[in-house]
């Protein structure tokens, strides 16, 4: 028997609540497949009825979202006063918003680029999950693993 302390498991997060959270905080990470890798960009984003909506200029992330491979787009926070982190992955496909009406209504949406230059294309990304997870972080001196150990003896 040992006295190692239990670490409490991640709380799974239903969809409304991981809206919620997106609807908080103003910056993702948007992954998309380009060529024969991965890459990640930052973008700032709104939610807008079930979606996410993100501004872009041509380039490699505008190319890549809007290709056939589907996106992911990850959003994360942490309350200082409480310890407690939240993470949100919305997986789903990229498509461009041409219709006069839906451009107009995304204006509505306050969505500014933090970048300056142009960034003319409205993006949809409509979702085929949402998963999210809260937990309460880990103090560092608490961070043990069987390696800590192995190096701690290499150094004696």
């Amino acid at each position: 028997m040992t006295n190692k302390p239990s670490t409490p498991e991640p709380e799974v997060l239903e969809p409304p609540q991981c809206w919620e959270l997106l609807r908080g905080v103003p910056v993702g990470r948007l992954a998309v497949w380009v060529e024969d890798h991965p890459d990640i960009f930052p973008i700032n984003y709104k939610v807008d009825h079930g979606t996410l909506v993100f501004r872009t200029g041509e380039g490699t992330k505008l190319y890549s979202a809007l290709g056939e491979t589907p996106v992911a787009l990850e959003a994360d926070g942490v309350n200082p006063d409480t310890g407690v982190a939240w993470s949100v992955v919305v997986k789903g496909q990229a498509v461009a918003i041409k219709l006069t009406q839906e451009v107009l209504d995304t204006v509505g949406l306050l969505l500014f680029p933090w970048q300056a230059g142009r960034k003319d294309h409205f993006i949809r990304v409509v979702p085929t999950s949402i998963t999210g997870r809260r937990f309460t972080v880990t103090p560092p001196l608490t961070w043990r693993s069987p390696l800590d150990d192995a190096t701690r003896a290499g150094l004696e």
